[in-house]
């Protein structure tokens, strides 16, 4: 039975709470008195659809169940996990938290203010040893970062279940030893917002010519190694004792103005909002979201290949995963198994409109490799020595994709045997099967450059795939020859 949590408070963090649980299987109630809730989640949640599992490298669960609650009570009731994100008024936290905890007893109630601290939360609740800050960042279904912050009230059994909790959907939860206004990386992110409303204001830069200081140069930089591991490179083989040495008298030049506040006037709020529109008001909000999206899937998968940063994050998640995918059997019965989701990109079609050879081809290697990585053969295995090699391929063209089609990769395992897996791969748009790849992977000894077993452990997690697909109908175009024509 699947586990549910709680969503207090459905705007764009809350929705991208909601979207989080659901991706992974849980069931989410939401409560959230704006009539407009249901179709602003709906299109948070489209867009996770979307990306999250274009991060993954291992089947999705099957998502969980979202329904919207009349009443804040109707919503906890049952709840494993209870997530508040109402605005940023302390009075409303205060009323929401007491209503919660008339209905629901013991369970963590995470906080996503980015500036409470807990122990301010906690004031006059029944059980103040159940809340603390839970702050994440936006998008939620995708940044891992949680900054959980408890205080001198909680219980530390919460905590650390609250913790697993987070893990278990993906998400890296940053325990904040030490309670503090606006936590650990929004003070970082307001000291960087103060020096850029002066920039703007002294005229100095657009918003437009920040960003791209920050996206050009060294965001990219902070995105995989952060700040203080960034500047340990920049000191050289001396280090960080180097690079210290050799800036700190920065610190007492005026190059910042971080204690001095531009005041917030109506001129300077016109002034950055012009010049935002210039520089962004040629996109919706939901084609702003949906770049956003892309791009940061490109650069987390990226990390992920190197096991690094946020990439880190990723992966142990996919090994939680496919070990519990393992562990309770779900091995394809009744369906073959479901291994990668893309879209046809601009790159991939030809002059006529429509996605071409090569990219059936890497659409199916997309969907093998997941399926390989599954059952443990992945770049680990690879670096060990030995590795699955497609011998053979015979692909049938059935339909049409065209640009920004979604579609989907499954596999079905036809036999295997200690050296050998024969599958049938079908991409689909939708139910509509476009291309259809027959594939055999022989399993070689890299080194000696011959075939060899496979690995006892890969071998132990293909076994019960390869024996639940022989209930699968076999398909009808397994077997045929180039050019047979069709029964």
């Amino acid at each position: 039975m699947a586990r549910k949590a709680a969503i207090i408070g459905g705007g764009v963090i809350g929705g991208g709470w909601a979207a989080r649980f659901l991706l992974n299987g849980w069931d989410v109630a939401v409560f959230d008195p704006d009539p407009e809730a249901e179709r602003k989640i709906g299109e948070v949640l489209a867009n996770a659809r979307a990306a999250l599992p274009a991060l993954s490298d291992v089947p999705m669960p099957p998502e969980g169940r979202l329904s919207f609650a009349a009443t804040l009570t109707d919503a906890v009731q049952g709840a494993d996990y209870i997530q508040e994100s109402v605005s940023e008024r302390l009075d409303l936290k205060h009323r929401v938290f007491a209503q919660i905890q008339q209905a629901s007893h013991g369970v963590p109630i995470g906080s996503s203010t980015s500036g409470f601290k807990p122990s301010e939360l906690q004031e006059s609740a029944a059980d103040p040893s159940v809340i603390f800050v839970a702050h994440p960042f936006n998008p939620v279904y995708l940044l891992p970062l949680a900054e959980v912050v408890p205080s001198a009230k909680s219980d530390a059994n919460v905590i650390e279940n609250a913790k697993e909790i987070l893990r278990e959907i993906g998400m890296f939860p940053l325990h904040v030893r030490k309670e503090i206004d606006a936590h650990i990386a929004d003070r970082f992110l307001e000291a960087v917002w103060r020096e850029a409303l002066w920039l703007v204001k002294d005229g100095v830069a657009t918003t437009e010519e920040i960003d791209e200081a920050i996206r050009m140069g060294f965001g990219l930089r902070w995105g995989q190694m952060g700040l203080f591991e960034t500047y340990r490179v920049a000191g050289g083989e001396a280090g960080m004792k180097h690079f210290m040495a050799q800036f700190g008298p920065c610190l007492s030049w005026p190059w910042t103005k971080l204690m001095d506040v531009p005041e917030f006037t109506d001129e300077l709020v016109d002034l950055i909002a012009g010049q935002s529109d210039a520089q962004s008001g040629h996109y919706t909000i939901r084609e702003l979201e949906r770049i956003r999206d892309s791009n940061l899937i490109g650069f987390m998968r990226a990390l992920k290949d190197r096991n690094w940063g946020a990439g880190k994050v990723l992966r142990e998640h996919d090994e939680r995963r496919r070990a519990a995918f393992h562990d309770t059997g779900k091995t394809g019965e009744g369906a073959p198994l479901v291994m990668a989701h893309m879209q046809v990109l601009p790159g991939w079609i030809d002059y006529n409109g429509h996605m071409t050879e090569s990219r059936y081809l890497f659409a199916a290697s997309e969907t093998s490799d997941a399926f390989l990585r599954l059952i443990g053969a992945d770049m680990d295995y690879v670096a060990g020595g030995h590795s699955y090699y497609t011998a053979e391929t015979h692909i049938m063209h059935l339909g049409e994709a065209k640009l920004g089609d979604r579609l989907t990769g499954t596999l079905q395992v036809l036999s295997s045997d200690e050296k050998r897996i024969h599958a049938f791969i079908r991409i689909q748009r939708g139910e509509e099967v476009v291309a259809s790849l027959e594939q055999m992977f022989l399993h070689v000894d890299m080194k000696a450059g011959r075939t060899c077993p496979a690995a006892p452990e890969v071998l132990a997690r293909l076994a019960p795939i390869t024996e639940a697909h022989k209930a699968l109908p076999r398909p009808e175009a397994a077997g045929r020859h180039v050019g047979q024509r069709k029964s």
